[in-house]
């Protein structure tokens, strides 16, 4: 169980604006099911089926923003019962997975310098219930879902921006830029689903407003697939909430990364049709002298 606590995160989105939300670190004493600290996570059938339980409470958060410090956004807003019940439903083949040579031999990798060993995505249509306080939603709406595993060490990248939407069951696109040490050039991937099948995105950019806490506001994003077919994409922000991991490093020094996660809508025309669709922007970086060093906060482009 290797350090003994799991990670276990909620964040809802709420359709004012509100965000609900709870961390902890529950102690675990075995690896055999995914159940702490009130959340549960239930395979019925591998990457086709999940169902998602949570009974426990949530800090309401009028303004999200609160969230860059979070010991005064705990104690400063009010926290409820809350009660989740979600159906999870693959609309898409499995992209990704684990690295591996031609010869099928896994490729190893540094786990203190380690982002994840492995990580997969997949397109979802997601039904079910979600109660907050003495609020209650029904649930029937489209989304991805998206697991990584391995040893993370969140200070592994400079900077990344990861960008999942989707349109319709046939149309979804996930756009991924991620900053490389030595001035390499960044790394764009990504896919879009087309119909049933998914194709790489062999290029992309990301072009994004930010607020005076360099928040992601809005986003023009360009992406073209190895079809040769391109996109172009507008996403404005409705809610986004600041999380952050710290540790230090073998000398002591203070390590800060932050993690902007924001429900994003997009709009994208598609074989001649301008869709609507929803997704997230999430964006890290790491904060040198109290600023994120990412390139595009300054007029600059991802």
């Amino acid at each position: 169980v290797n350090e003994g606590y799991a990670e276990m995160s909620v964040c809802l989105y709420l359709p004012d604006g509100r965000v609900g939300f709870m961390f902890g670190r529950p102690k675990i004493e075995h690896n055999d099911a995914m159940h702490a600290g009130g959340l549960e996570i239930a395979v019925v059938t591998p990457f086709e089926h999940l169902t998602i339980a949570y009974e426990g409470k949530v800090v309401v958060l009028d303004e999200p923003e609160q969230m860059t410090n979070p010991r005064e956004a705990f104690r400063e807003n009010p926290m409820v019962e809350c009660r989740v019940q979600l159906d999870v439903r693959g609309v898409s083949p499995m992209y990704g997975g684990k690295p591996m040579y031609a010869d099928g031999t896994e490729i190893e990798t540094d786990a203190q310098n380690s982002f994840a060993k492995a990580h997969y995505e997949q397109h979802t249509r997601v039904t079910g219930t979600i109660e907050v306080g003495d609020e209650a939603w029904e649930m029937n709406g489209l989304g991805l879902r998206d697991k990584s595993w391995g040893p993370r060490y969140w200070q592994a990248l400079s900077w990344y921006r990861w960008t999942p939407m989707i349109f319709d069951e046939g149309f979804a696109l996930m756009l991924s830029i991620i900053g490389r040490p030595d001035g390499k050039a960044p790394r764009r991937s990504g896919m879009v689903l087309e119909g049933d099948e998914y194709h790489h995105i062999v290029d992309c950019r990301i072009e994004s407003e930010y607020d005076e806490l360099h928040h992601q506001t809005s986003m023009r994003m360009w992406a073209k697939s190895e079809t040769g077919k391109e996109y172009e994409i507008s996403g404005r922000v409705n809610a986004l909430i600041p999380l952050r991991n710290r540790r230090k490093d073998p000398e002591g020094n203070e390590l800060f990364t932050r993690i902007t996660e924001a429900m994003t809508t997009f709009e994208c025309e598609h074989d001649g049709v301008m869709k609507t669709g929803m997704g997230m922007t999430e964006y890290l970086d790491q904060v040198v002298d109290g600023v994120p060093i990412g390139p595009d906060y300054d007029g600059g482009v991802a």
